[in-house]
């Protein structure tokens, strides 16, 4: 009998320094995969639980945020699933991760192979950009910056020329309605980029608000209408 005991004892501690050694993933992780020649920024929220049970959503899907399930770290291992749509039609999308410092190399796609691709997440805390980098911002908006969103299930690309002096965004957006739309009000201070055009849908002038955030893969932008009827995102990346 205390042969028994001092088996299931053993067996126990095995499983809880298995336990006890898996990656602790709580938190926000970012990063962008490649559809179609267009970057897809994704934002995973995770949650570690006990016996290495992952939990929590992805945001940037077609259907919004959407749950994980089965999530489950085994070493520098992590798997789940999510069901999302595309085009009106249901799929599910396997992850499969593998953990690093600070990042989680993925591959993913459709359950049946017929789609996959693959992106690299960082956590949000080891990507944020200090508010000493004020100064390096100033210079990394200025360019050319292309990217797209969108739009009830149609991709709309669009390019940012930007000029930056003293903090102070001019420009224009292409793309829009009304192309090229000038930039206004627009501004730099640290690593966020904000400004406001005016353009037009179905013969209404409409005012678009943007909101970046400089990171090191691109701009990341949330706008939309004013009066917040509408908003989407997109990240733009950098070109020649």
């Amino acid at each position: 009998m205390k042969k028994v005991n001092w088996v299931i004892g053993v067996f126990a501690f095995l499983v809880g320094l298995h336990s006890a050694g898996a990656a602790d993933l709580t938190g926000t992780w970012k990063g962008a995969f490649d559809f179609q020649g267009t970057p897809v920024p994704l934002t995973f929220h995770l949650t570690s639980a006990a016996g290495g049970a992952v939990t929590g959503n992805i945001e940037g899907l077609p259907t919004g945020a959407v749950d994980i399930h089965d999530g489950k770290v085994d070493g520098d291992s992590l798997t789940f699933w999510v069901n999302t749509e595309y085009q009106g039609a249901a799929y599910k999308i396997v992850y499969k991760g593998k953990i690093t410092a600070g990042q989680i190399d993925f591959s993913f796609g459709t359950e049946d192979g017929s789609w996959s691709s693959t992106m690299t997440v960082k956590n949000d805390a080891a990507v944020a950009t200090p508010a000493t980098t004020a100064t390096p911002a100033l210079a990394t908006v200025a360019g050319n910056w292309k990217g797209a969103f969108d739009f009830q299930g149609t991709s709309i690309p669009l390019t940012f020329h930007l000029t930056v002096a003293a903090g102070v965004v001019t420009g224009t957006v292409e793309g829009l309605p009304t192309t090229p739309a000038e930039i206004h009000d627009g501004k730099v201070d640290g690593d966020a980029v904000t400004f406001s055009v005016t353009t037009d849908y179905q013969g209404t002038p409409v005012k678009l608000v943007y909101k970046g955030k400089v990171a090191a893969d691109g701009i990341k932008f949330e706008f939309g209408t004013e009066d917040g009827s509408w908003g989407t995102v997109l990240t733009a990346v950098k070109s020649s």
